[in-house]
């Protein structure tokens, strides 16, 4: 059996049917509408072989589903689009989420850090829970159909694929963004999007490594530091600051502090960083005055890296400052250690950009949010076309908050469906 046989089910297509919805994506968002927008026809077409691949990858295979915190603290994780969610979020919540998966059997547990991720461990279970749902509520799926078209006829749409035409009173595009383009996520739905009059904001990578011009510390790739300081600027003006774990790279810095203010950077940005973990750099550049103060005749490597900062990074940022790297806490000119201070707690690197769509977990930019309701995730120009998941210009940090969107985004235009249907919510 083929994979195409195996996901749809059947070997032609239904094109004489009007479905209730069609839905444009077999990612968690797009499974998720099709299961709880149940009770009518529904057809979920996906380019891919398979559903659900990228999904498949999240959190390193483990699946980071969601994050704990209540509506206003998720609200702050998507920057500029978390009052645009806000009704999704309050519609279909996090505990909402988690309490879906339980009732099929699959259970979360929250990490230190408050991600919450699948007990075993496996992402494949999360999509094995939503295709059973689709199956169970008799949606039609059938992969390997990219959908080229979508027009609107006699109060109708037609989505045709390179197979064939079919016929809805509702689409939603559940395509994704552009990141992670081997798993089908390129960027497709913003097309589509435009062709139907939708306007789309400009995308660009999200969520992935920093990569910076001139970069010092090629030879230091593996270093970490944890809950540390990192300022943007552009046009010496600051225009974000976050506070997160780093890791030096070959070419850059990676790790959940770098990723979340990916979302922002632009060729060209000044991107400030302390090395100091857990202080703000007042509370740094005073810890490290007394801390060389104190040491006396022994060496600034020495006494620093006893502070938990790593020797070799301490000896690089000696050699950039111009001092000795036998260098005594008694003998530091007062120029040499503000300089070396300064390094410590407010490093500037010049941003190159980013990794690019191959690494990052999500794009920035996509359908404008003022081109949709916020209620329904219906089109205000276009009724009967839904956007949902990250389709839209919607981002958020990583920890969950990504996935938790689509599925909230989703909940939201299938109840939308639903109510228009039956006159009932779902």
């Amino acid at each position: 059996m083929t994979d195409k046989e195996s996901s749809t089910g059947r070997d032609a297509a239904n094109t004489n049917t009007i479905y209730t919805a069609i839905i444009i994506g077999g990612g968690p968002a797009g499974l998720f509408c099709a299961c709880r927008a149940a009770g009518g026809r529904i057809l979920v077409l996906e380019k891919m072989p398979s559903c659900g691949r990228k999904l498949c990858i999240t959190g390193a295979g483990r699946c980071n589903l969601t994050h704990t915190g209540t509506i206003t603290e998720f609200m702050t994780h998507y920057g500029d689009g978390g009052k645009f969610l806000r009704p999704a979020l309050m519609n279909f919540s996090p505990e909402d989420l988690l309490a879906f998966f339980r009732e099929h059997g699959l259970f979360f547990t929250a990490d230190e850090n408050g991600k919450y991720f699948p007990e075993d461990g496996m992402a494949k279970d999360v999509l094995s829970v939503l295709l059973a749902e689709c199956t169970r509520a008799g949606v039609e799926i059938r992969c390997g159909e990219p959908v080229r078209a979508i027009e609107c006829t006699n109060d109708h749409f037609s989505v045709k694929t390179g197979d064939a035409t079919y016929t809805a009173e509702h689409v939603v595009l559940a395509t994704g963004g552009a990141s992670y383009p081997a798993t089908g996520s390129a960027g497709d739905g913003y097309t589509l999007a435009g062709m139907r009059g939708l306007p789309v904001t400009e995308t660009g990578p999200a969520l992935c490594a920093v990569i910076i011009r001139d970069y010092p510390f090629h030879a230091l790739t593996g270093i970490s530091f944890d809950s540390v300081p990192l300022s943007l600027y552009r046009d010496n003006k600051k225009i974000r600051q976050v506070t997160g774990d780093i890791i030096l790279t070959v070419n850059g810095i990676s790790g959940p502090g770098a990723l979340h203010i990916s979302r922002y950077v632009q060729s060209g940005d000044t991107l400030h960083v302390g090395f100091v973990t857990g202080t703000d750099e007042e509370s740094a550049r005073k810890y490290l005055t007394d801390t060389i103060a104190n040491g006396k005749n022994r060496q600034v490597k020495t006494v620093l890296a006893e502070r938990e900062i790593p020797v070799r990074f301490l000896i690089r940022l000696l050699e950039l400052s111009g001092i000795p790297r036998d260098a005594t806490c008694a003998h530091l000119t007062k120029t040499d250690r503000n300089t070396l201070i300064r390094y410590l707690t407010d490093f500037p690197f010049t941003v190159a950009g980013t990794e690019g769509y191959t690494t990052a977990m999500a794009t920035r930019g996509g359908v404008a949010r003022g081109a949709i309701q916020q209620k329904t995730m219906e089109s205000k120009a276009v009724p009967g076309l839904f956007c949902i998941g990250e389709v839209l210009d919607i981002d958020g940090d990583t920890g969950g908050y990504n996935l938790q969107a689509a599925f909230s985004t989703a909940a939201l235009a299938a109840d939308a469906m639903v109510s228009e249907k039956t006159g009932r919510k779902a």
